[in-house]
């Protein structure tokens, strides 16, 4: 069913219903970070072909807008369907693309089924209201309020590598789902993913234009796009550098941004320290560490730290590495320069007096589960976040000193506590300047009806899947006024 996004190894753009090749023919090639092999090609559009399909997209829209909310959740449904009858193909597919280990990548792609189905059940229940004025001082029951919530029009869903198929979806299902139209950027590396979920939503019987996607370097065709009129949303997943970079230009334009995060996991002296190694080391190297939401520093007490340090090394001991396959844990990071800048902030922080407990091994870009102990606030291993699977140990003092590195952070995503103490735990929550903060469990997304955000620089805006669809649409308020 996927034989017409591409031709050969070059994959094609989904514009109004179909296929099609750029019309310069030019294209870029993904490498896998696996092996180095060519994985295929997507297309460089030239502005004036993306003239084009926002056009389209604009035109789309007016009929999608007034297409039934049961109609439109019966597609994303046969959507995740869909999903779930291709999850070998599009897990072997985030395996060789991204370097994602098969469990993490068949995960993803049950994962994103659930989501999309969840999305189709939600979107049900966004009800229009009526509002009666007589509540208001000095009005009688002569004004009616009719509060209906309509589409914002065309959203620019721009996701990221790590996860190219779930945070597409979880950008395009309540998009869909609240009537707007989508134009999908998808991440360079990740792309040939993201692609072949473009497909399985027109498979499901989306109309024509109303999801079209735009491949090309961010960097040739990024700000085109942000900046382009027509646009009413963009939703963003990425780095801190260019979710700042869109804020600036986009203008008077709602968006929805997931930046990036240095999450603290915050160990008092009564957690229950097995428990909590394990949460730390499945929350910190999964998928290597890539994840905005990995468990990226450790602040214990020193009364615990020696224990809790020898726990997390035995934990680190039992996870694989290599290449993607069931098992698997730790796989090569996405690029080579994402494994130096890796290695750049160990170097720092070893030659600043911090001690390498175990790990600190490198083959290509693949690089080995490292832990680093005695890591300093004067290092930057503390402060700046690694994407990658290295995780430092900042001893402390008190939970004062704690919540006081915790907070200095530019970011503010999640973090956690660890403490049988539930009185001290709400607490630290409450001072924790931070969207989510999980207590005796390790920083991660979802469930996806829970809401998920980031202060600071870690993001902006609300998501989860009702705060999704509500972001990506608005009231519109029609009063009937009543003869006295």
């Amino acid at each position: 069913m996927f034989e017409r996004i591409h031709k050969g190894n070059v994959y094609f753009n989904l514009v109004n219903g179909e296929w099609v090749e750029c019309l310069s023919k030019k294209s870029l090639e993904i490498f896998s970070p696996v092996d180095n092999s060519l994985v295929g090609k997507t297309q460089l559009l030239s502005r004036e072909e993306i003239d084009d399909i926002i056009m389209n997209s604009k035109q789309a829209q007016k009929a999608w807008r007034d297409t039934p909310l049961s109609q439109r959740a019966k597609i994303l449904e046969r959507a995740a369907d869909i999903l779930e009858e291709n999850i070998e193909l599009l897990s072997k597919i985030l395996e060789t693309e991204i370097a994602k280990d098969t469990d993490s990548a068949v995960s993803e792609v049950k994962r994103t089924a659930d989501f999309i189905r969840f999305t189709a059940n939600e979107g049900m229940h966004v009800q229009s209201e009526a509002i009666g004025a007589e509540q208001f001082p000095g009005f009688k029951k002569n004004k009616i309020s009719y509060v209906a919530r309509i589409p914002l029009g065309i959203v620019l869903a721009i996701s990221p590598f790590n996860y190219p198929i779930n945070l597409t979806a979880s950008k395009v299902a309540p998009a869909l789902i609240a009537g707007n139209s989508v134009i999908l950027k998808p991440p360079t590396q990740g792309a040939i993913s993201a692609l072949y979920l473009a497909e399985v939503f027109h498979q499901a019987g989306l109309p024509a234009g109303i999801l079209n996607t735009v491949t090309g370097r961010g960097s040739e065709i990024g700000d085109y796009l942000i900046t382009h009129k027509e646009i009413n949303f963009i939703n963003f997943t990425g780095s801190t550098v260019v979710g700042r970079h869109i804020a600036q230009i986009a203008g008077m334009v709602p968006m929805l941004m997931e930046l990036g995060g240095k999450d603290a996991a915050i160990v008092l002296e009564d957690a229950d320290l097995s428990m909590t190694a394990k949460n730390i080391v499945a929350g910190a190297y999964s998928y290597s560490g890539q994840r905005c939401t990995a468990v990226k520093r450790i602040l214990v007490m020193n009364a615990i730290a020696d224990q809790l340090v020898e726990l997390i090394e035995e934990e680190i001991k039992l996870l694989k590495v290599g290449n993607p396959a069931k098992g698997i844990q730790i796989t090569p990071l996405i690029s080579t320069q994402a494994a130096d800048f890796v290695e750049e902030l160990i170097k720092e922080s070893v030659e600043k007096g911090a001690k390498i407990v175990i790990g600190n091994r490198r083959e290509g870009n693949l690089l080995y589960p490292t832990l680093i102990d005695y890591v300093t606030t004067d290092m930057r291993l503390a402060w700046e976040e690694p994407f990658g699977p290295v995780l430092p140990i900042l001893r402390v003092n008190d939970i004062e000193e704690a919540i006081d590195i915790a907070n200095r952070s530019e970011y503010g995503l999640q973090s956690s506590v660890f403490t049988k103490n539930i009185d001290l735990a709400f607490m630290i929550a409450n001072r924790l300047e931070v969207g989510t903060v999980q207590i005796n469990n390790k920083t991660e997304r979802g469930p996806d009806h829970f809401p998920f955000l980031g202060v600071k620089s870690s993001g902006m805006g609300t998501q989860g899947i009702r705060y999704s669809v509500e972001a990506m649409s608005r009231p519109k308020a029609i009063v009937i006024n009543l003869n006295s």
